[in-house]
């Protein structure tokens, strides 16, 4: 089928890809606008999988003060001194730091939880497991899913993003990805939180720093 100036023109204002791009997502989808987005969408999504192997030693430390409470410092690398340098990437970084501010997590990937954390978790929730009175196979099976979420609550990766809970802090990356066209990786964070250790009221800063994102 023909596809026509003016459909290209409306798809490349709503997904900012090129021409030729439009053009095939437009004859691949049979002129449907809609679907064409969610085509390039999961292009774009797919090239970005590949880029996340890439080499990334660019990027900026960025930062987030909550209320003079709770602050964030944030390591996250690019491949490009350009690409560091844009605001895009400077906004999801700051992104990604408030996410940390709110959800405390304690490592970024799974990978780097120590072993013996691991095997300390594994323990606790086998002696919680085994007073269910279940067989063995049960319990291991139950074992295994508390540690499952207990990389969800830790990890920054697989925490649900603060201010889209339906997408994890890694999908969030990938899609970053996508967009500013070059691998995204998160080194390193440090979380402070004044008087941390220290008895005192709790305070939910996850409500509180999503409430003032608003």
């Amino acid at each position: 089928m023909e596809i026509s100036a003016a459909a290209v023109k409306e798809l490349r204002e709503k997904s900012g890809a090129g021409i030729m791009d439009c053009k095939k997502a437009l004859a691949e989808t049979k002129g449907d606008i809609e679907k064409a987005v969610s085509f390039l969408r999961e292009k774009g999504l797919a090239a970005a999988q590949k880029k996340a192997s890439r080499l990334a030693s660019e990027g900026i430390v960025g930062s987030y003060i909550h209320g003079g409470k709770v602050g964030v410092l944030l390591e996250v690398n690019c491949e490009t001194d350009f690409v560091a340098k844009t605001e895009g990437f400077s906004a999801i970084v700051r992104e990604i730091a408030m996410h940390i501010a709110a959800m405390n997590p304690q490592y970024v990937t799974r990978q780097e939880v120590p072993a013996d954390v691991v095997e300390s978790e594994k323990r606790i929730y086998e002696a919680q497991a085994k007073e269910s009175g279940k067989p063995d196979h049960v319990i291991a099976k139950m074992v295994e899913g508390k540690l499952e979420k207990f990389y969800k609550e830790a990890c920054l990766l697989e925490q649900p993003f603060v201010k889209d809970p339906d997408k994890t802090i890694e999908k969030l990356v990938i899609e970053n990805i996508a967009k500013l066209g070059e691998n995204i990786s998160i080194r390193r964070f440090t979380r402070f939180k004044v008087g941390e250790g220290l008895e005192k009221k709790v305070t939910d800063f996850a409500a509180e720093v999503a409430a003032a994102q608003k």
